[in-house]
């Protein structure tokens, strides 16, 4: 078993029944409206854990992100600052974070469409993983409350309970989601041609192309384009004007992850 395939996946409590085909799920407004971090750094500011001017900060970078487009140079910069503020955060804090924001916030959100189809997988005997550069802690969370099979997402190394300030792997966005599930796939006996996988974002097109079964879920303009060119199946739950707009994306992505760290920060382990 490859280091990264096994950092990235994280059981939830309830298993579908063995075989060879699965499904896998984006989150951010593919299984939810909006973004998970989004609401953990909001609850985070609620509580005073961070200032105004790091808001500010952290919106103009994912502004930025989007305005200038994924590349690696943006995506390293957000990674590094991440890790950096993460060093000394304490993994079950996290873990309780996402329980509370889940039962405050996100249950709220959840498409009921795009549940139904991932209920819908599971009463067949398929798999159903979740997919997302959200920490796989939260993610877990998610993923166990709706009965799923497990989690990949991003993961940050633990000692002694606590961050180290090093990822397993790296940020579980774009390409990196297709090498995690190709990963997972080969050591769970998976047929990737059998399988599926749902997104909103044409981030996600290697995620999708990599799967039998492609489905675009409130697409965004470029997959909606994408899926029609090559014929995928599109489904949009959303209701008036579109969501995905501008203020709702710059809560997505690799970005999202530099809000999680700073949100968390008044979690970090008192010096000795």
């Amino acid at each position: 078993m490859s280091k990264s395939a096994a950092g990235h996946a994280q059981r939830a409590s309830v298993s579908a029944d063995p075989g060879t085909e699965a499904a896998f799920f984006d989150v951010d407004n593919t299984l939810m409206r909006g973004a998970s971090l989004f609401h953990v750094a909001r609850k985070m500011y609620q509580r005073g854990a961070f200032r105004m001017r790091d808001a500010a900060s952290f919106g103009f970078k994912q502004a930025r992100f989007l305005m200038r487009g994924e590349n690696l140079k943006d995506i390293q910069s957000i990674r590094d600052t991440g890790l950096a503020l993460a060093t000394g955060l304490l993994s079950e804090d996290v873990k309780q974070l996402g329980d509370e924001v889940y039962d405050e916030v996100i249950a709220s959100k959840i498409w009921p469409g795009t549940r139904a189809l991932a209920d819908q997988h599971l009463r067949v005997g398929r798999k159903v993983w979740l997919v997302t550069a959200t920490p796989v802690e939260v993610a877990a969370v998610i993923a166990d409350r709706l009965g799923l099979t497990g989690a990949l997402g991003t993961v940050g190394e633990v000692e002694n309970g606590a961050y180290t300030g090093r990822l397993i792997g790296d940020i579980l966005h774009g390409p990196a989601k297709a090498v995690a599930v190709e990963e997972l796939a080969a050591r769970q006996g998976l047929d990737l041609a059998r399988c599926w996988a749902y997104s909103d974002s044409y981030n996600d097109v290697p995620l999708l192309t990599l799967v039998g079964n492609p489905v675009a879920i409130n697409p965004d303009a470029r997959l909606r384009r994408h899926a029609r060119e090559n014929n995928w199946p599109v489904y949009d739950f959303r209701s008036g004007r579109r969501a995905a707009t501008l203020g709702l994306k710059a809560a997505t992505g690799a970005g999202a992850v530099y809000g999680l760290w700073r949100g968390v920060s008044k979690f970090r382990r008192p010096a000795a």
